[in-house]
């Protein structure tokens, strides 16, 4: 594991930035796993301002987005296709065909869904390079704390802390959807490399527990200490609770 800590929000984002970067170079058909909320944002302004730069070039990456709530349109303005495309899509030359966000139409079917988009990182060769966040109670993706992770995409119940973070986002509490499709565990760990970033106080509880040293599915992103390639971005207050940066 690759382990850094950063003193801002602001070194935390340009260092994401350029590790998606450094993939991009080194792989012009990279396949990202791509996430969303508030810790992304600065790295993807940062991607954009690159490409502007013509520093990057995105017509030949595909993209996977880690999950999508269910119940609202990708026109919704809290949607994940509407976050992607406000953030990046919509400012970058990447090929719409090579952009994948898990979506539930009319008369869905959430197992044949779920299937699909699997096969889909399956056929695309897999995840090259996985970003993610962190729930405050250890969440990747929108894979919540149980006695039992489903490894492959699926559709989740979310979590009551996961609905009350979220909340933020939304006018009021009620809006929030209770539900999502995400990618499972298994899914998120067969990816070749993964970047999970985290900022703020309120990320210190999780971000101990999930790097403590001990797994546990309680915290799903201590999983992630059995991934031969990861490297985990936080800053100063993200980790202030580990023993080892005291």
């Amino acid at each position: 594991m690759e382990f850094y800590v950063v003193d801002s929000y602001r070194e935390l984002s340009d260092k994401a930035a350029n590790i998606v970067a450094e993939e991009m170079f080194h792989n012009k058909n990279a396949v990202l796993g791509l996430a969303t909320g508030s810790t992304p944002e600065g790295m993807y302004a940062r991607l954009v301002k690159m490409y502007r730069e013509s520093k990057l070039d995105f017509a030949s990456i595909v993209t996977f987005n880690l999950d999508e709530y269910i119940g609202l349109c990708p026109e919704h303005p809290r949607s994940y296709h509407y976050y992607m495309n406000r953030n990046l899509f919509d400012h970058v030359n990447i090929n719409a065909e090579n952009i994948n966000i898990p979506c539930c139409s009319d008369g869905w079917n959430s197992g044949e869904i779920c299937r699909e988009y699997d096969r889909k990182i399956i056929n695309a060769g897999g995840i090259d390079l996985q970003l993610l966040g962190l729930g405050v109670n250890g969440h990747i993706g929108f894979n919540e704390p149980g006695q039992h992770l489903q490894a492959q995409t699926h559709l989740v119940n979310l979590a009551k802390e996961t609905i009350e973070a979220n909340s933020r986002f939304f006018d009021t509490p009620d809006e929030v959807p209770r539900q999502a499709i995400t990618m499972g565990v298994g899914s998120i760990m067969h990816s070749a490399k993964i970047l999970l970033m985290a900022s703020g106080q309120n990320k210190a509880p999780a971000i101990r527990e999930s790097f403590s040293g001990l797994v546990s599915t309680k915290t799903p992103a201590s999983l992630l200490q059995l991934h031969r390639d990861l490297i985990l971005l936080i800053d100063k207050e993200a980790a202030s609770l580990l023993d080892c940066v005291r």
